[in-house]
């Protein structure tokens, strides 16, 4: 799913496909089009942000609702163009599906907000912020980089749902009677344990199984009902070197390869769009030399055709005399 670059002209935008209206397609691809698309877009982030006031929608609740209207007037007035751009063959804007995206929160929008479809609405109203996803090209390698990376993010998340059930067993059969609470079941393990690996607190969790519950404040470990009492035993080698070597592997090994699955398949979704630019800026060039070749040799059969006319032009005249 690609789109032009917002910072182009007509002449430099996208060719414009078989069938399509050419000053419409131009239109639609240009940066002062795509920039006001994209102010309208923050001009609905803002008014859904604003109704969430009820005191300023008592005061100003009937302009709020009337530049809202105007807002999906001119969402959709911007679809139509885009569509009737392709000329005679509008389906073809239905082949990317960032305008798919585009259409179905425009018509969600279009919807009758009474009844059942009261929630639908207003969620899509909320929904037209994302549309700068369409709007602004950047967001898009952002997505698309995600996208292309989701099957290298699942190889890590199973790296780490592994390391996950490991550290969530070992903490239940180490810290379990000292720690019901945190440790007494391997869910409540790996809740813990998440906690821990988000850098939330995780201190507390550490310190609990070094000095036992019965000396580090008792709220930290706390009485769940349905938890057996706690049994205050604190190991200070083993939490110590459990914690510390869960942090290291949880949050600075395995997130950081998370991370960097991600920097490496948005630096391929920026190459594979820098491609897709220059190929098409060498098909334009390649095109206009065509053309000018095209008209070289149009020029010169047509010296041609006039010298053979002055040449039969002076036989004609030659024979008369």
């Amino acid at each position: 799913m690609t789109a032009p670059d917002a910072s182009q002209t007509p002449n430099q935008a996208a060719a414009a496909p078989p069938g399509a209206i050419k000053w419409l397609w131009w239109l639609t691809h240009t940066a002062v089009f795509r920039h006001a698309v994209t102010g309208l877009i923050f001009l609905s982030a803002v008014v859904v942000g604003i109704e969430t006031y009820p005191v300023l929608m008592d005061r100003f609740g009937g302009v709020l609702k009337g530049i809202d209207t105007t807002i999906i007037a001119l969402f959709t007035l911007e679809i139509l163009l885009r569509i009737a751009s392709h000329g005679s063959r509008p389906w073809s804007f239905f082949k990317d599906g960032w305008n798919w995206f585009d259409f179905i929160i425009v018509i969600v929008c279009l919807l009758p907000a009474g009844g059942g479809m009261f929630a639908v609405v207003r969620l899509a109203r909320v929904l037209r912020v994302l549309r700068l996803l369409t709007s602004v090209p950047r967001l898009q390698v952002l997505i698309g980089a995600l996208i292309h990376s989701l099957p290298s993010i699942g190889y890590v998340a199973l790296l780490l749902s592994l390391l996950f059930y490991v550290y969530s067993v070992l903490g239940s059969m180490l810290f379990g009677a000292n720690d019901p609470g945190h440790f007494g079941t391997l869910d409540r393990a790996a809740l813990s344990l998440f906690r821990a690996v988000t850098l939330e607190d995780w201190t507390d969790l550490m310190y609990t199984q070094i000095y036992g519950s019965a000396v580090y404040p008792p709220h930290i470990s706390g009485d769940f009902s349905g938890m057996p009492p706690a049994e205050p035993q604190g190991q200070p080698v083993v939490a110590t070197i459990y914690f510390v070597s869960f942090i290291i592997t949880g949050t600075m090994i395995v997130l950081n390869l998370f991370i960097g699955v991600v920097l490496t398949s948005m630096t391929e979704a920026q190459a594979e769009q820098a491609k897709a630019t220059t190929d098409r800026l060498r098909g334009n060039t390649e095109l206009g030399s065509r053309m000018k070749s095209l008209e070289d040799r149009t020029t010169e059969l047509l010296d041609e055709l006039k010298a053979l006319r002055e040449i039969a032009e002076r036989g004609e005249h030659g024979h008369k005399s």
